[in-house]
Parts: C-alpha cells; sequence; structure tokens
C-alpha cells in the first residue's frame, strides 16, 4: 500500500514538474504601445500604454506566456524611435526581438469606438454621488497583430469586438480616481466594454498561440460573422 501511495505522489510530482516546465517554455511576448484611430473621448495621453499594461496583466495571469516588463520595452522603443509612431516591422522588430528576448511583439490598434446613450429620467446627483437615470452602451473594436520578432512577419492578426451596456437607476461615484488615464472609465460602459475586448484578446491569442487544440474553428467563425455583420452596414449605408 505504501508503495502504492508513493508511485501515485511521484507521478503527481511529475506531472506537477511537466507543467510547470510547459509554464516556463510559453511563447515570450512584449506588448507594446496601443494607438488609436477611432474619436473615443476617453483616449489621452498615457493611455496607449495603460491599454498595454492592462493586456499584459491578462496573459500573464493565464500563466501559458511569458510576459517581458513594459519599462523593457518602453526603453527599447524610445532608443529606436518607434514609440510613437508604431511602426513596428521587419528589421526593427527583429532588432527589438534581439534586444529584449521576445519571440513576438502584440500591437493593438482601437480602431472603432461607439457610444450610445439613452434618457430614462430621473436622474439626481448628490455630494458628488450620482444616481443616473440613463442607459448606455459602448462597443469597441482593436485591431491586433502579433508580429514574429525573428522574420518581421505578421504572423497572426484579427479585428477583436468588445460590448458593455448598464441600464436602468445606476450609481457612480465622481469623488477620487483609482490613478491612470483611464481611471474615470472604471466602471462605466466604456471601461467595461474595454475589460471585454481585453479579455477576448487574451483568449484568441491563448487559442492560436498555444493552445492550437481546434479552437482557431470558434475565432474563424467569429471573424466571418463579423465580416458578415460589416458588409450588411455598408449596403445599408450605398
Amino acid at each position: 500500500m505504501k508503495k502504492l501511495i508513493w508511485a501515485v505522489a511521484v507521478a503527481a510530482g511529475m506531472v506537477a514538474s511537466s507543467a510547470v516546465v510547459a509554464k516556463n517554455n510559453g511563447p515570450s511576448v512584449a506588448v507594446i504601445e496601443f494607438k488609436n484611430e477611432s474619436g473615443a473621448g476617453w483616449w489621452r495621453g498615457g493611455v496607449g500604454w495603460e491599454l498595454s499594461g492592462m493586456l499584459s496583466n491578462e496573459l500573464s495571469g493565464l500563466g501559458s506566456f511569458r510576459v517581458l516588463e513594459r519599462s523593457k520595452i518602453e526603453a527599447v522603443l524610445s532608443e529606436q524611435n518607434m514609440g510613437a509612431s508604431g511602426r513596428v516591422a521587419g528589421g526593427t522588430a527583429a532588432k527589438i526581438g534581439k534586444i529584449t528576448g521576445a519571440q513576438y511583439l502584440i500591437a493593438g490598434t482601437v480602431t472603432s469606438y461607439e457610444e450610445d446613450t439613452a434618457s430614462t429620467g430621473g436622474g439626481v446627483s448628490f455630494k458628488g454621488i450620482s444616481l443616473g437615470g440613463k442607459s448606455s452602451k459602448a462597443y469597441i473594436a482593436v485591431d491586433v497583430r502579433v508580429i514574429n520578432a525573428t522574420t518581421g512577419e505578421i504572423d497572426y492578426s484579427r479585428t477583436v469586438e468588445g460590448l458593455a451596456k448598464s441600464g436602468g437607476m445606476s450609481v457612480g461615484v465622481s469623488r477620487g480616481g483609482f490613478g491612470g488615464a483611464l481611471s474615470n472609465e472604471k466602471n462605466t460602459p466604456a471601461g467595461k466594454a474595454i475589460r471585454a475586448v481585453l479579455v477576448e484578446i487574451t483568449d484568441y491569442l491563448d487559442c492560436v498561440m498555444v493552445a492550437q487544440d481546434g479552437c482557431e474553428a470558434e475565432y474563424g467563425a467569429k471573424e466571418r460573422a463579423r465580416r458578415d455583420k460589416t458588409r450588411s452596414a455598408i449596403k445599408l449605408d450605398d
């Protein structure tokens, strides 16, 4: 009986050890500064790197990626004079990868942001605490590119969407803040849509770069649905 218990313990230890090795052998990635091509009113100085940090945290939390620190990437991009332009391709990507040790550079561009607010009446405010009588929803689309730091080619790309809404009487505290360029959006539909799109990006990258277990079909279907929806909207505009 003791031998059986010992054998089980050894097997469990080997499985755990294999899991640690798998985690440590995950893709090494660097999330560079997000860019904005939308009319989002919440976009201001610092948001690009803040979104980069938020996505880095999401990826790190999965345990299947090795995520480089923002400060290291920011310093290299600054040295290469590429931080503001967002032009990271070809030999530049390879050079950044060699300096930082990243296998892939992940770039995100906010290409669309829409917010719809409908008044439901009854809004009141007292000492900085508001009871908002309105229903809001927010939509955000982000173009994601995964750049191979060895070849400079784009290995993966996709447009990812996030949608969030709030309705009825909502309570919002306008006093103080949590710090950061997006602090005022933490509990708004915009903030929730941003978080939703970052989680979706994380799941997508985990699927195509790590799991590769057939989950790609799900994201292929989502992409086809998004394209069909876009075509329908274009036809309506004609």
